[in-house]
């Protein structure tokens, strides 16, 4: 019996060994498979169609053509100078006829109201103011020569210079002191008040526009010894502003050619860096002169003038436009033009400029002042 029941075991032990095998043998082959079917898989995943014909490539771009730099960005200046301007009677009278008078029967537009419209179209107008506005009753200062001359009116008819769009004022003459140093402080606060822009012995006066600034220095040049102060306000003024012109008063009165010091000290002045000069006093006209390509105007004779009934009638509005470089503020170019004008019209003095339109009297005027002629007339 025990050998049947050994023998089974054994039998039994055979079959599952055997079981064994086969299912390892499956499963191998199961492996084998999956291996297999993973490399079809590999396989069919290549694409192995023929690859598509490339992009052609971009046609080059022309190379973009170099801009043109911008033009450098101009401005100009127009400025405007006019002579004597003496808005006052002898002795502050107001006599019929005198300038007092017709100060207290018109408005301020009057007297300037036929030229304004050059003044108002420019960017600075300045003129020479020859006399003391106050409204208190000074005495008159003392004076070493005869005849002598004294002028005074009331500070309102500083009205009369800002609604003529005038800007600025000389105060460096011979009648700043006529009522002593209190009228002199008076018509300087009177300025003041009103608005105007001033130079004297003290003070140079300066315009600006768009950064540029101009220096207009103001001074009496009554002999050669005036000519090394005017040089060092030169040096100061350089410091300062961009362009240096010199408004000057000084000179004989009522002749029509300059004398050869102040034609000689004018000289001096531009080597030593005017880039302009003006000058006032005679009460007549002197010609213009270009001297080392800087212009200069020996006098601008009278303008709006209340020191006689009958001055001498001929006068210009001396006008000087700079075209200036916005970056650099350096001057470009510049242009003078000259615009005749009566002192006044009528037999007698109106107090009231205008502009020449007979061509006669007109070109009359222009040859003189390019030195063509002796006088204006």
């Amino acid at each position: 019996m025990k050998k049947i029941i050994s023998t089974l075991c054994i039998v039994a032990f055979i079959f599952t060994i055997c079981g064994c095998e086969a299912q390892s043998a499956n499963e191998s082959s199961d492996v084998a498979a999956s291996v297999e079917s993973s490399k079809v898989e590999n396989v069919s995943s290549i694409d192995n169609s023929t690859p598509s014909e490339s992009l052609p490539e971009p046609e080059p771009q022309p190379k973009p053509e170099p801009q043109p730099k911008p033009e450098p960005q101009n401005f100009t200046i127009k400025l405007s100078f006019a002579g004597d301007v003496m808005l006052a009677s002898f002795k502050n009278q107001t006599t019929k006829g005198s300038f007092n008078e017709y100060a207290q029967k018109n408005p301020p537009e009057y007297f300037l109201k036929k030229v304004q419209s050059v003044f108002a179209n420019d960017d600075f107008t300045t003129v020479n103011l020859e006399n003391v506005f106050t409204d208190s009753d000074l005495k008159e200062s003392e004076k070493d020569h005869d005849p002598a001359y004294w002028f005074r009116s009331k500070t309102a008819n500083t009205a009369i210079l800002t609604k003529g769009s005038v800007e600025g004022v000389s105060l460096a003459n011979n009648h700043t002191y006529d009522y002593g140093y209190q009228g002199y402080k008076d018509t300087t606060a009177a300025v003041k008040k009103a608005g105007l822009n001033f130079g004297n012995y003290e003070n140079i006066m300066y315009y600006e526009k768009n950064g540029f600034k101009i220096a207009v220095i103001c001074y009496g040049l009554w002999r050669p010894n005036g000519v090394p102060t005017i040089k060092n306000l030169i040096k100061k003024a350089e410091k300062k502003s961009d362009y240096q012109i010199i408004f000057f008063h000084g000179g004989t009165e009522r002749i029509y050619a300059p004398e050869e010091w102040k034609v000689k000290a004018c000289h001096d002045l531009v080597d030593a860096g005017a880039d302009l000069i003006i000058g006032n006093h005679p009460h007549v006209l002197q010609p213009r002169e270009v001297y080392k390509d800087v212009e200069i105007v020996y006098s601008l004779g009278n303008f709006c003038f209340g020191g006689g009934k009958k001055p001498d009638k001929n006068t210009i509005i001396y006008q000087m436009e700079l075209t200036v470089d916005a970056d650099t503020l350096k001057v470009q170019s510049s242009k003078s033009e000259i615009i005749p004008c009566y002192v006044f019209t009528g037999n007698t003095n109106n107090y009231q400029p205008v502009i020449v339109t007979d061509q006669k009297d007109k070109t009359k005027i222009l040859n003189f002042m390019d030195g063509k002629t002796k006088t204006p007339y």
